[in-house]
């Protein structure tokens, strides 16, 4: 299977069993690069860690690879892990002191993969990189394929993809093979102009402009003192533009420190800021050529409305139509000299694309619309020209000459392309809207060694470092992701996830850059900045998005390789038929116009079928509809990975859930308690809470989360001491405490320790079980003292959902690694018929469960949201992965539900199945349009009604179409989601 993104985070469930099994899941995972109590320092832990390389076997996508990172990210004093899935490799930075490669390798065989150390290896061998480079001249998908393939056979390159909506080529390679360098070339030797957007070898880049330095002795100090510091990977310098880029590690070094030390470096005498914004972006790409296609339009105007007024105006008005009459030599007028003059410039000059176009496509062996445009216009002006002369030299010669046909076909087509870029850069509003959140300033905060803020100041955003403290007032933007260390408020991330309720924040929790600070006052730790924020990385996976063809797409590709040579043919036949036919009279003389000939006449036909023929529109019906729907669907919360996710979506007929955190919330919480002891609540519960408080079992959590509520008016939780603590693996756990001896676990635990269970345990436990709760048993010396019911509850409105889904004529089934009691009594709160149940479901067991649906005929989506469902993620026609937060881009899925609703499954199908009706109205449009206009340009209607179709209508009909095309994708823009949502209350929920 195709790899698709890196990966970039797995919400993870352990997975240890206890009695019924359940596992939470954690509303913003932490990732702790260093294990607690280890050094931070960098120059302590450099020396302290350790790197090794494993050869990984089994893995087929990345998400298997993503897994694997995650699986091996949450053992103790793992710094860094990156798996490489085409080479099946895993590199792991670690330090020795909490854990060792035996741990590691044990790890990454659990997950269900084949792990082998490798002794040596080269810490620099990168496989495969992957650059992004804008194109520039692509008019048709005839362009993009050719590209494509250009780029396919080089050797080196792995996949390549070319987007004709975003003029962009996405291409991975490997660098010991071929470089970047090598690609561009291959681009420009097709006839295309290529800039270079970004490489696999940035890991994070700044752009500063120096003041200051006169001397390229001065600037080379600077670049001494900078490459001296840690961190600094690469620099290149720019006397000249007084700009230096530097490339860098951010967990190591960032732009402040570059300012203060080129700074410090000239005793003040250089000053340092960041580069301003310029070339090089997508927007100001597409503005240039905006402007570019009006200065273009407006020129030709100056010189067409001449031409036009002269050939169809003024030669009705009696005066002017004589004075243009008036002969100059022979039979030449004024007014051919005149139209002869005006329409040169536009057909040469501002025309001068076309032939360039024409050529480049020519010398590669192909064919675009720049030919028929550049064919049609010649031979209307060439015509005309010839026209000229021979009235020139002919004292009886009349002809008529067809200057207002090239230079109006020419102007309607740039006014055309003019809308069609503007439309086009209308479908990016999405991304434009992501990368505008942002805020432009933020507050850094200087802290004295007791955390007591000593200084404010007001930094550009962009100059914000990891583990920079900042801090965020009430109706401010956040400035980076991080987590709140000081501070209560609520945060509007309904911008970011979609959620359109204020999420509560307080010291611990997590927060995403550019969301909204509603309340009180935030200081957080900034933790991911520039490229790994959140908000980059949703950038980065829409636009990634928008590359990906969906397969529908094939089809316009594969008529744009047979089409221009088609319609050229086309055009020489109907020239060539009525040609004939007025030779040899084949239709009365009346049908021929009394300024033309037969000859005249039927130029005409063939130049209106050469440029009514318009191969844009249907290469631009599947990329413009794809990249709306997936901006639309990343404002909804619903992040899609391409056109393949949403051509497969649109057909789903079955959906496989997963219970604990899909279909449940994923945090268990104790629901009733039943003393069978004549005691206190409270003391109870600090029996209990005092054993269980050593256990990392979610249920252990869930019990002392509940016990809290019964100490709540001390701030520091202290439980008393608990000796001889024992966890029973399955089971539960115990321990002595306060001389008592506690145990806490299932009724195999209590009949292990040959503990007598009352039938009042017995009756409550049953009653647990038959409510899809999990029972739990305490005994205190020897005796059952009481029982707790824990519940994971199930989602707001899963039972709504599940119904919606039917009316959809979609299937639910349940799989899931719980018991059987739990399973149905789930599966019938929501709706979900017995038969329709998996329970006790290893992942493997998963996936094979998914492959037996596909076998049978269904289109399978998977709906999960951890590790272990990860392979019937990958191996499901879409996977769904419910996300929140920070974690957005769970890599074993297609798309990415990023708040916790289980609606958005529904916004995701119902979106999919709207924009592939936008696609296929796309297509009867561009088709229709063709098959209609070209009968029609070819005089079809002529012998009947004597309507035909002048070679400038029909060129503006061929802009007309490409333009309408796009115009229908962005009507995307206005989708809105089921109303049945919309009378659902199924917002996000949290347990406290």
């Amino acid at each position: 299977m195709a790899m698709k993104l890196l990966a970039l985070g797995c919400i993870n469930r352990n997975g240890s069993s206890r009695s019924a099994g359940l596992s939470p899941t954690p509303h913003y995972p932490s990732m702790p690069k260093y294990p607690k109590g280890a050094a931070v320092d960098d120059t302590t832990v450099s020396r302290a860690e350790a790197k090794v390389l494993f050869s990984v076997v089994g893995m087929t996508c990345a998400a298997c690879a993503g897994s694997v990172e995650k699986a091996i990210k949450r053992l103790p004093g793992i710094r860094e892990a990156a798996v490489d899935v085409l080479n099946g490799r895993a590199q792991v930075i670690f330090f020795p002191d909490f854990v060792n490669e035996e741990t590691i390798r044990e790890t990454i065989d659990d997950v269900g993969f084949e792990a082998t150390l490798i002794p040596e290896y080269d810490t620099n061998d990168r496989s495969t990189q992957v650059c992004r480079i804008r194109i520039k001249g692509m008019t048709c998908t005839s362009c993009s394929s050719t590209i494509e393939r250009a780029l396919q056979v080089i050797q080196g390159v792995q996949e390549a993809q070319v987007a004709l909506a975003t003029e962009e080529a996405n291409v991975q390679y490997d660098p010991k093979v071929v470089s970047y360098i090598q690609l561009l070339q291959a681009i420009e030797d097709t006839g295309f102009e290529a800039i270079l957007l970004s490489s696999g070898e940035d890991m994070s880049k700044i752009d500063l402009q120096i003041n200051g330095v006169q001397t390229g002795d001065y600037m080379r100090i600077i670049e001494q003192s900078l490459e001296a510091l840690p961190g600094v990977l690469a620099l290149e310098s720019s006397l000249e533009g007084k700009k230096i880029s530097i490339s860098y590690k951010p967990d190591m070094t960032g732009p402040r420190t570059f300012i203060n030390v080129i700074e410090t470096t000239g005793s003040k005498r250089y000053k340092a800021n960041i580069f301003p914004e310029g070339g090089g972006g997508r927007e100001t790409h597409r503005n240039e050529e905006i402007k570019k296609y009006y200065r273009s339009f407006m020129w030709s105007l100056v010189f067409t409305i001449p031409v036009f007024l002269t050939s169809m105006v003024f030669m009705y008005i009696p005066g002017i139509k004589s004075g243009l009459d008036t002969k100059v030599v022979n039979m030449l007028s004024i007014g051919e000299i005149l139209r002869w003059v005006l329409s040169t410039p536009v057909q040469f000059i501002i025309g001068w694309r076309f032939y360039a176009g024409s050529y480049k496509a020519l010398r590669r062996g192909s064919a675009n619309m720049d030919v028929l445009i550049a064919l049609g216009t010649n031979a209307a002006y060439f015509y005309s020209v010839y026209s000229v002369l021979r009235a020139a030299t002919s004292s009886h010669f009349k002809g008529t000459d067809f200057f207002e046909t090239s230079s109006m076909l020419i102007s309607f087509i740039l006014l055309g392309k003019y809308l069609e870029v503007l439309a086009k850069g209308k479908t990016s509003d999405a991304i434009a809207k992501l990368m505008d959140l942002a805020p432009e300033t933020a507050t850094l905060l200087s802290l004295d060694e007791k955390g007591n803020v000593i200084n404010e100041e007001e930094i550009d955003s962009r100059l914000i470092q990891k583990n920079d403290v900042i801090k965020i007032i009430p109706g401010a933007k956040v400035a980076s992701d991080g987590y709140v260390i000081w501070g209560q408020s609520h945060v509007n991330e309904s911008m970011i996830t979609g959620e359109s309720r204020p999420v509560s924040k307080r010291k611990g929790d997590s927060v995403i850059g550019g969301t909204l600070n509603e309340n009180g006052v935030l200081h957080i730790r900034a933790t991911r900045i520039g490229s790994e924020s959140a908000l980059s990385q949703i950038v980065k996976l829409v636009e990634s998005a928008q590359m990906a063809k969906a397969p529908v797409q094939k089809f316009a590709d594969r008529i744009s390789k047979y089409f221009v040579p088609l319609v050229i043919m086309l055009s020489f036949l109907t020239w060539f038929a009525w040609f004939l036919a007025g030779k040899y009279h084949g239709y009365p003389e009346s049908w021929i116009p009394s300024s033309m000939d037969s000859f005249e006449l039927a130029l005409q036909f063939g130049i209106s079928v050469m440029v009514i023929a318009c191969p844009c529109a249907l290469g631009l019906a599947t990329p413009t509809a794809v990249m709306v729907g997936t901006g639309v669907g990343a404002s909804q919360g619903v992040l899609i990975k391409g056109g393949q996710a949403l051509e497969s979506a649109h057909k789903v007929n079955c959906i496989v859930f997963d219970k604990t955190g899909t279909l449940t919330v994923g945090k268990p919480v104790v629901v009733k308690t039943k003393l069978l002891k004549n005691m206190l609540l409270r003391e109870f519960y600090e029996l209990v809470a005092a054993t269980e408080v050593n256990s990392e079992h979610p249920l252990a959590k869930a019990v002392v989360e509940h016990a809290k509520k019964f100490r709540e008016d001390e701030e520091n939780h202290v439980w008393p001491e608990a000796r001889d603590f024992v966890s029973i693996t399955g089971h539960g756990v115990k321990a002595t405490v306060r001389n008592k001896e506690i145990i806490v676990g299932n009724k195999m635990l209590m009949l292990n320790h040959n503990i007598a269970i009352p039938i009042d345990a017995e009756d409550a436990l049953a009653e647990a079980e038959g409510s899809a709760q999990t029972g739990i048993l305490v005994s205190i010396d020897g005796e059952v003292a009481g029982i707790l019911a824990i519940s994971d509850p199930l989602k707001p409105g899963a039972r709504e959902v599940i119904s919606i889904l039917k009316s959809m004529k979609v299937t639910s089934i349940m799989v899931t690694g719980d018991n059987w009691g739990t399973a149905n009594s789930i599966a019938n709160e929501v709706g979900i018929e017995a038969d329709l149940v998996m329970a006790e479901a290893k992942p493997e067991q998963k996936a094979e469960r998914v492959k037996d649906l596909q076998a049978s005929g269904h289109i399978v989506a998977m709906v999960g949201d951890g590790i272990n469902d990860s392979p019937a993620l990958v191996a499901a026609d879409v996977g769904m992965a419910i996300g929140a937060g920070t974690d957005i881009a769970i890599e074993a899925a297609d798309i990415v539900l990023m708040k916790s609703n289980l609606e958005d499954v529904i916004t995701a199908i119902d979106l999919s199945r709207t924009t592939f009706s936008r696609i296929r109205l796309n297509y009867i449009w561009a088709l229709g349009y063709n098959v209609l206009g070209i009968p029609i340009a070819a005089g079809a209607l002529f012998p009947s009604t004597g309507f035909r179709l002048p070679p400038w209508i029909a060129g503006a009909a061929m802009a007309a179409s490409s333009v309408s095309v796009v115009c229908c994708s962005l009507l995307l823009k206005y989708y809105k989601r089921p109303k049945k949502l919309d009378n659902l209350d199924i917002g996000g929920i949290k347990i406290e």
